[in-house]
């Protein structure tokens, strides 16, 4: 039961209960150790991960389907993690990847040892709104110091080596090279105006075959069959018709009951309800459309109308699909088929039915500049495919955000160690408290280079001594983790997107500023929320016996 104690008045003495039995509550330094430790074991847990010589995670779900992989938001997500504080980190990670697509464990570890370090500076008596305003000024000036640092980026080559850099150590080491060319090619044809929707390139994975395999459509392709076999298997210089309305018949949305008293009557019926389906189809192919997509359901008849036609159509396409299709096509989606016109149609070289591995899928190819695309991806099993899938979308956010920021840093640790001598020289400006929190700020980013290094078996600390001596000539160096040598990153072809790292940056600042605040937990009772009664047994104590006693995380 929680209270607050209160003295005075005719209950002199008596506890004064102000929240529910089984509510709890943390406070002061207790609560901000518990969230900071949370912090830190959740960045632990994914910095294996980081670089080229990241090790994987393998994930088992309670229906025992197993997840391999090394990228930081999917291990996150797939984890059931209950700490409140942890689960802003999985926040983090979650924007970075809405955003740009890459750098999910970067700013999750970045996260967890700003909080690292904060926690030392409390210990020395630092009051956590110092810390959060000099955190706060640091984040600002390491915005403006990348900038200093970035290049111009626009031609397809330096797309190309953003390309392999996302996915170097992802499982698509030996086909980088082709699944780079693919990704380029594919996000330079939906490019409009300077933006790209990635919902514009459907990634449809198969297993069987090798990664090498891999190809792009120039156009779309869609995981459905023929509405019917007696259809033709395939349509050169295809018309495309895009349609959201059903051919069929729509049952009646009201309990209507109809009352027949002749046999003939219900043939009437019946001729009528086919007159309806005949003439749709007929209003179709008076547009000269051979090929038909349509989001709902296609009556038995009309199949067999657009067989004896020639048609191909295809019944119960997905939204996204549909919408791609117009983007690729230059159709139009038709609400009402009475509205269909032949300048409705969308237009391609080629659409046809063919079969991948066990999987049926239709090809709609050969459009002119079009504007979604598909790639198809193979991989010799189906966690091989599954993680060439998550390379390859990793991948297409880093060339989409280069594409339309038209900026790129160095790779392998170069950027942060050049921002973080920086922060220290502008560390040395400020008076006061704040200059420890800037300081921490470096320090911290240090721990991507240092992380990089550890991963690759190097030595860390011999590796930041040469990183820090280099950059005092040159700021694209950067640690090459095979040769285990610092080097020029732009020469070794390493290179990032500036939004990558801006977002990484910027997000992981936040989200410890956020948690360094906290300085009260309350914790109401429910089926769902997470146990907190006991959270004293142990300095900064929480259930489930882990070390600093917070609960398990899985």
């Amino acid at each position: 039961m929680a209270q607050l104690g209160g003295q005075g008045g005719q209950g002199q003495g008596q506890p004064i209960i102000i929240m529910p039995e089984g509510s709890s509550r943390v406070l002061g330094r207790d609560a901000q150790r518990m969230n900071i430790m949370a912090g830190k074991i959740l960045a632990e847990t994914i910095r294996t991960t980081l670089g080229p010589k990241g090790m994987d995670k393998m994930l088992v779900d309670g229906m025992g389907d197993i997840v391999v992989t090394n990228d930081g938001v999917t291990i996150l997500k797939e984890m059931d993690i209950e700490h409140p504080a942890a689960k802003m980190l999985v926040e983090v990670a979650k924007t970075q990847e809405d955003e740009v697509g890459d750098g999910t464990t970067t700013a999750v570890i970045i996260a967890g040892e700003l909080l690292k370090k904060a926690e030392e500076l409390l210990e020395q008596e630092i009051h956590p709104t110092t810390l959060v305003m000099g955190y706060r000024k640091a984040a600002a000036k390491a915005q403006e110091l990348l900038n200093e640092i970035s290049m111009d980026a626009h031609d397809s080559d330096t797309l190309r080596m953003v390309a392999m850099t996302a996915m170097t150590g992802k499982g698509t080491e030996t086909a980088r090279e082709p699944l780079a060319e693919l990704v380029v090619s594919a996000v330079m044809q939906v490019e409009e105006d300077g933006e790209v929707d990635k919902d514009h390139i459907n990634i449809h994975r198969i297993q069987g075959a090798t990664v090498n395999d891999s190809q792009i459509v120039n156009g779309v392709v869609i995981d459905k069959s023929r509405a019917d076999n007696s259809m033709p298997k395939s349509i050169e210089n295809a018309k495309i018709a895009l349609l959201k309305y059903p051919i069929e018949v729509k049952d009646l949305e009201t309990d209507a009951k109809i009352k027949l008293t002749d046999p003939a009557q219900m043939q009437a019926f019946i001729e009528q309800e086919e007159q309806m389906v005949k003439d749709m189809v007929d209003q179709i192919v008076a547009t000269g459309a051979n090929v038909v997509f349509c989001q709902k359901g296609i009556d038995d008849l009309a199949q067999h109308l657009f067989a004896r036609e020639g048609i191909i159509a295809v019944k119960r396409v997905r939204k996204s699909d549909m919408e791609r299709l117009g983007k690729a096509t230059g159709g139009q989606l038709v609400t009402n088929i009475e509205d269909l016109t032949s300048e409705d149609l969308g237009h391609a070289g080629k659409v046809y039915e063919k079969k991948i591995f066990d999987e049926i899928l239709i090809f709609v190819e050969e459009c002119s500049q079009p504007k979604a695309v598909s790639i198809i991806l193979r991989g010799s099993t189906r966690h091989v495919a599954e993680e060439v899938e998550r390379a390859v979308e990793d991948a297409i956010g880093v060339v989409a955000a280069t594409l339309e920021d038209g900026k790129v840093v160095a790779g392998g640790g170069a950027p942060e160690v050049a921002i973080a001598k920086g922060l220290r020289e502008y560390a040395d400006t400020i008076s006061g408290r704040e200059q420890l929190a800037i300081a921490a700020f470096a320090e911290a980013l240090e721990i991507v280079p240092k992380t990089l290094a550890e991963n690759a078996g190097l030595d860390q600390i011999d590796a930041m001594v040469d990183l820090r001596a280099a950059h005092e000539q040159n700021h694209l160096i950067g640690l090459n983790v095979f040769k285990g040598e610092v080097v020029d990153m732009k020469d070794e072809n390493v290179i990032e997107p500036r939004q990558v790292k801006k977002q990484a940056i910027q997000s992981a600042a936040e989200a410890a500023e956020m948690i360094l605040r906290i300085d009260d937990m309350i914790a109401s009772s429910g089926p769902s929320e997470p146990d907190m009664e006991g959270m004293g047994g142990m300095p900064g104590g929480m259930p489930g016996g882990m070390p600093g006693g917070m609960p398990p995380m899985m």
